[in-house]
């Protein structure tokens, strides 16, 4: 299967913007990640990424990007999904965190008798 990370993102930004709060993302600033420099603290940066505050926001499959301005210049940013921590409304913290690293599927599965069985619950 492929990774659910990009699902859950695009689902938990489109709930925050639904509610009229600002989508923020806690990003963990490795050398793959496109990101003002000067703005990352103890190698993470947390980036607004409603819509008043960004350009041209992709939500994609594998990255995350858009144009924003700091400090008054225009920077592109682009963020591979394995590198997000969070995504959270700014105003009261709701949101998701996601383990370190990506989440796909480990090479050999548990046995079918040991696979955890799904209930509905109403």
């Amino acid at each position: 299967m492929t990774p659910s990370q990009p699902y859950l993102i695009r689902a938990m930004y489109d709930w925050i913007v639904d509610n009229e709060m600002t989508p923020h993302i806690l990003v963990e600033a490795s050398d793959q990640v496109q990101v003002p420099r000067e703005f990352v603290e103890d190698d993470k940066i947390v980036l607004n990424i409603g819509p008043m505050a960004v350009q041209a926001l992709e939500l994609g499959q594998d990255a995350i990007s858009f144009e924003a301005r700091f400090a008054g210049k225009t920077i592109s940013i682009r963020i591979p999904v394995k590198y997000v921590s969070a995504i959270y409304a700014r105003e009261n913290g709701q949101g998701m965190m996601f383990p370190e690293g990506d989440d796909s599927p480990p090479e050999e599965g548990p046995a079918k008798s040991e696979r955890p069985h799904l209930q509905v619950v109403k």
